[in-house]
């Protein structure tokens, strides 16, 4: 793809998101982040960088608009089954000793993988005594999740996937559908608590037996990752553990040798 923005008017609409919304993405990974902004900018059919950057700094309709496009909201339920399947069998367990659990999924996106956690929770009889809190930057996607509307179209693979992490029901007993769209059971929903969340500038709000944060800090440079490490192991109880994506790793984490991996996930336990 042919750049039409300059890394320096890049970072000019960098400074402008700061200093107007008090949005950091200085520590996102630049290439991604470059041709999500630039994508942007050709789709809306911009004359100059000038009106795109006057457009974002006074028009908040369309800097939600911008937040929507340049954060990325890949998903699906169930994804990476294997790591689910240790879910189930190595941390559900150990979570199921404690009175109440908390568990916090940042970067929720629209909100698959948060359900799927629920799923997990209803079927080891743990979900009467679980608190989900689901964030995401984004607050359209974050609205989304809240539905728990996806649709039918996903189901045969987000079932695929139910099946091989070693779901127990028949996978569509949990929605019911209509009009090329699935509804996800009301009771599960119950449980969930969905909010906007920046990791970037926002603080440690609960303490949490379980954080899961996956395929998010891929997008951020080594700088960020280790800020997000760090309020994640200020809002994480001792023996909780932080799950991450299958191509992410707590050990650029200065503290990580206060963690053990569990497994051959990318799952880690606070032990110190």
């Amino acid at each position: 793809m042919e750049f039409l923005i300059s890394d320096e008017q890049i970072e000019l609409l960098l400074n402008d998101l700061i200093d107007t919304y008090g949005y950091d993405f200085t520590a996102y990974t630049k290439a991604s982040l470059k041709r999500r902004i630039n994508r942007l900018y050709t789709l809306d059919n911009f004359p100059s960088f000038a009106e795109f950057r006057y457009r974002i700094r006074s028009d908040e309709t369309y800097f939600t608009h911008f937040i929507e496009q340049v954060t990325v909201n890949v998903t699906e339920m169930f994804r990476d089954p294997a790591f689910f399947k240790f879910l189930s069998a190595g941390v559900l367990p150990v979570l199921a000793t404690y009175p109440f659990i908390r568990i916090w999924h940042a970067g929720c996106s629209t909100g698959e993988e948060v359900f799927s956690m629920a799923i997990l929770l209803k079927e080891a009889g743990l979900l009467h005594k679980t608190l989900i809190y689901a964030t995401d930057i984004n607050p359209a996607v974050v609205k989304k999740a809240a539905q728990g509307i996806f649709p039918i179209q996903q189901m045969q693979k987000n079932s695929d996937n139910y099946r091989l992490a070693g779901g127990k029901e028949d996978f569509s007993s949990y929605y019911t559908a209509g009009y090329n769209q699935v509804i996800f059971d009301k009771e599960l929903s119950k449980r969930l608590v969905f909010s906007t969340h920046n990791l970037v500038s926002e603080s440690s709000f609960n303490h949490f037996q379980l954080i899961v944060c996956r395929n998010v800090l891929i997008y951020f440079e080594k700088e960020l990752q280790g800020k997000v490490f760090q309020l994640f192991d200020d809002s994480l109880d001792k023996l909780g553990y932080i799950a991450l994506g299958s191509k992410e790793t707590m050990r650029i984490f200065p503290g990580v040798s206060r963690f053990r991996q569990e497994g051959k996930e990318k799952i880690w336990r606070k032990i110190s």
